[in-house]
């Protein structure tokens, strides 16, 4: 299970996903042309995402295959994008095992 964060600068966490992201063949399988940032998720790595590339996701959420994310969970990385692009020194972690 990948777990979604908003971390500070300095590492504390400002808001989380309750839903986490299952990590599955069609997450693996994902284009990374088409989906250059969750296409370079990795299951047992974390990631960093700035707000530059955070803007970048957003707008691969809305396009994602069915059966990707849940739609409770599309809606919180929605959700934790904009407190990302809303906030100073924010970053949008997603946690691996």
């Amino acid at each position: 299970m990948i777990n979604v964060q908003v971390r500070g600068e300095s590492g504390t966490v400002e808001a989380r996903a309750k839903h986490g992201l299952a990590w599955g063949p069609e997450l693996a399988a994902l284009n990374q042309s088409e989906f250059p940032m969750l296409g370079h998720l990795l299951p047992y790595a974390d990631t960093v995402f700035n707000s530059r590339q955070v803007v970048t996701l957003l707008a691969e959420v809305p396009r994602l295959p069915p059966g990707i994310v849940t739609d409770a969970l599309a809606r919180e990385l929605l959700d934790l994008g904009q407190t990302v692009l809303d906030g100073q020194h924010l970053y949008l972690w997603f946690l691996g095992d």
